[in-house]
């Protein structure tokens, strides 16, 4: 039962598959260009303050990367904390470094529509690592 469970949350409907199929996705220079893929996920994001070692944006959650309950899925979560954690190491005069290793917590949902407050801060740097620290709040306070 478990096992069917956890197929089914990986299958996506016909319909689905074939729409995302028929996209006309061009090839980007890497490292140069954004790839299609941080477009889609970050479309919509809004920079509201930025200093070294600090990052704050804003962003309303589109239903594309909404999951089938209409929450925002954990996979753009995961991907809005990578993606904004590693803006704030750039903003602190940083790169990002090849591995990455994140460690998320998911407190309560976030619904199509809802404005997010994204935080990111520089936690230090030693050798080739580097920490951050992302929090994602809901600015609903019955959130």
């Amino acid at each position: 039962m478990e096992m069917e469970k956890a197929r089914e949350a990986l299958m996506v409907e016909e319909e689905a598959s074939e729409l995302v199929s028929r996209l006309d996705v061009r090839p980007h220079r890497a490292g140069r260009d954004a790839s299609f893929y941080e477009g889609f996920a970050l479309r919509g994001i809004r920079v509201d303050h930025i200093q070294p070692g600090l990052l704050t944006c804003s962003f309303k959650v589109p239903p594309r990367l909404t999951d089938s309950s209409g929450n925002l899925s954990p996979g753009a979560i995961a991907n809005l904390v990578d993606e904004v954690g590693s803006a704030a190491l750039h903003a602190d005069g940083h790169h990002m470094k090849v591995s990455v290793d994140m460690s998320i917590s998911y407190m309560s949902t976030a619904k199509v529509e809802d404005e997010l407050e994204i935080i990111s801060r520089v936690l230090g740097h030693k050798g080739g690592y580097s920490g951050t620290y992302v929090l994602l709040s809901n600015k609903r306070p019955d959130r």
